[in-house]
């Protein structure tokens, strides 16, 4: 055997450690194949190249301890510099943390920063946090938001934190609530909408969310806060958590949400424009849930000012 075929990268069988449990695939590949672009990774999980117990599975796959997870060679990029976070988004993370501890960091979030990088994003709020917070050895997503809503997001600073506060969301025992803003009068009658809501890829590459028979099952409870003469301001909490669900279920029903770039109609842009709105008014205001050693929490994060500046134009 030649020098080049023995220092040939080969395939990896990793067996997942209990640290791990719970934790996506995609964010275990992260760290497994650091550099790889996130494109990459998705790709080797379509075609088959990473595997979970010799089967095929997607990138938001839950790992359980004992899992072998098989890691093929894939090529990295040479070595760089960290993506410079800008100093405004560093900035106004560190004064959005509404709650830390040893185990947790909650912060508002705020809109216009996605989550994570990926899909031609250098960094996202992850990034920013471990690149603002190196003695932070450990942090991880509890759950997501889009890029465009604003408001509350659990990151975990410990492996069993993150377990349990997973555990919790599948069991439905995170209590998660948002404030919306809808052109119209949305009905009171109007409290569940039940839809199943499936994800579609356009010829453009933009990933939209629609109501289809062949989708996942999707829950969400709405009730009206406070009514305007051209507007209401709802809450929703939901039930399931899929992507673009709240937007998705409230367009179904007629009333898609203020300044939605993906979603909304002529009707919302117009009183958009009127009203100086330039986002998407969608804002995760509270959070309910449990910590083992803390008890029960529960946060809230007030609405940001330019979302209150378009209520107090609507209450004139």
């Amino acid at each position: 055997m030649s020098d080049s075929e023995q220092s040939r990268p080969s395939v990896r069988f990793v067996t997942v450690g209990e640290d791990f449990s719970g934790q996506r695939l995609d964010n275990f590949l992260n760290r497994e194949l650091k550099g790889v672009p996130r494109t990459r990774l998705y790709k080797a999980m379509r075609k088959g190249e990473i595997r979970v117990n010799k089967g095929r599975v997607k990138p938001d796959y839950r790992l359980v301890t004992g899992d072998k997870v098989r890691i093929p060679p894939l090529r990295t990029p040479a070595p760089s510099d960290p993506p410079t976070i800008p100093r405004y988004w560093a900035e106004q993370l560190s004064e959005r943390i509404v709650y830390e501890d040893g185990t947790l960091l909650v912060v508002n979030k705020p809109s216009g920063l996605a989550v994570h990088g990926g899909s031609g994003l250098n960094f996202g709020m992850i990034e920013c946090l471990r690149q603002t917070r190196p003695d932070d050895r450990y942090l991880e997503l509890v759950h997501r938001l889009d890029r465009d809503t604003s408001g509350l997001i659990m990151v975990a600073r410990k492996p069993a934190t993150l377990r349990e506060l997973h555990r919790q969301l599948r069991e439905d025992r995170v209590d998660k609530r948002y404030l919306a803003l809808v052109p119209g009068q949305w009905p009171r009658s109007l409290k569940r909408i039940e839809a199943p809501l499936e994800k579609n890829t356009l010829k453009s590459g933009e990933r939209m969310v629609r109501v289809s028979k062949d989708g996942k099952p999707s829950i969400t409870e709405f009730s009206v806060v406070e009514r305007f003469e051209r507007a209401t301001l709802v809450q929703a909490k939901p039930v399931t958590g899929r992507t673009h669900q709240i937007r998705v279920h409230a367009l179904h029903a007629g009333f898609p949400l203020l300044g939605d770039a993906k979603y909304g109609s002529e009707k919302g842009e117009a009183l958009c424009r009127e009203l100086g709105l330039k986002r998407l008014f969608l804002h995760a205001h509270q959070l309910r849930f449990k910590l083992p050693e803390v008890g029960r929490m529960d946060l809230l994060a007030e609405l940001d000012n330019d979302l209150e500046e378009a209520l107090v134009k609507l209450r004139k």
